[in-house]
């Protein structure tokens, strides 16, 4: 999971960097508007969706004028239809011209995230396995796309590639073998997660062995998964990964793997139509 102070830092970054790139050195367009004029509006969807990424609109306008007033309809995680109104706005206009688009882009692009997510996660509801994303994220993006999957119903992977242990081919041959490899793990940082990819059947047998907290199996037949669980059973946790999608997930979820790694959750997300309608201005 994401720490939230961690969380809160990269938010605050990130969204003073999507101000920089969208105003500039000033939103031109914005001083046709008299400079003191207020107004009120609301944004609403256009798509059915799940929503998140609240707090990033907030901070947007917390930068870029705090007198800017937001009351909020919905809450991160819950589910709204097309038409329905997210939250309103009063303040400034100028200030609501400027910071709109990327206040909008924000939650376009988390709700996206999490929207699919719940597509996915409702696929295999009736199975206890856990979907997780993985590090294929958009740039500079990863921690507010890591929260918006949680959002959506499904887990964090490791952040990145200093909290957990994921020792591939390569690894394995460098180390001269999976035990040696784990065991290297352990030594250097105890404690943390140590998960092991595996391609056939032999390999399983070394991680489970050797003791790995999770072995993934990359892209294994579905009675290979089967055979796997079994071997697995109340010892290492499985993962099934490598080529999964909408057709094969629910299969691969009922072959009783504790987890199933998607890059799609993150990487094919599709951003949710959102709008933002004001009043006349002085309104």
């Amino acid at each position: 999971m994401v720490s939230l102070e961690l969380l809160r830092q990269t938010r605050i970054e990130t969204v003073a960097h999507s101000l920089r790139e969208d105003v500039g050195s000033g939103d031109i367009t914005a001083t046709l508007i008299p400079p003191h004029h207020t107004t009120s509006g609301q944004v609403i969807t256009r798509d059915a969706a799940v929503i998140a990424g609240q707090e990033w609109v907030n901070e947007v306008f917390r930068q870029l004028d705090p007198a800017v007033t937001l009351e909020w309809h919905v809450q991160d995680g819950d589910r709204v239809e097309p038409g329905q109104t997210l939250f309103s706005c009063h303040g400034n206009a100028r200030s609501l011209l400027t910071g709109e688009r990327a206040a909008l882009n924000w939650l376009q692009t988390l709700s996206g995230v999490a929207t699919t997510c719940h597509h996915y996660a409702a696929l295999v509801a009736h199975t206890p396995v856990r979907l997780l994303d993985t590090r294929k994220t958009l740039p500079g993006l990863r921690l507010a796309q890591k929260y918006a999957v949680t959002c959506g119903g499904c887990d964090n992977h490791r952040i990145g590639l200093w909290d957990a242990f994921l020792i591939k081919e390569n690894h394995i041959a460098t180390c001269g073998s999976i035990a040696q490899a784990i065991s290297s793990a352990r030594e250097l940082f105890p404690g943390r997660p140590v998960e092991v990819e595996t391609e056939n059947m032999e390999e399983l047998e070394q991680a489970l062995a050797s003791g790995a907290d999770i072995i993934m199996l990359d892209e294994f037949s579905l009675p290979d998964m089967r055979h796997a669980v079994a071997l697995a059973k109340g010892t290492s946790k499985l993962e099934a990964s490598g080529g999964i999608n909408e057709t094969t997930l629910v299969q691969v979820a009922e072959t009783g793997v504790d987890y199933i790694s998607i890059g799609a959750l993150t990487k094919d997300l599709k951003a949710v139509d959102l709008s933002m309608r004001l009043a006349p201005f002085g309104g």
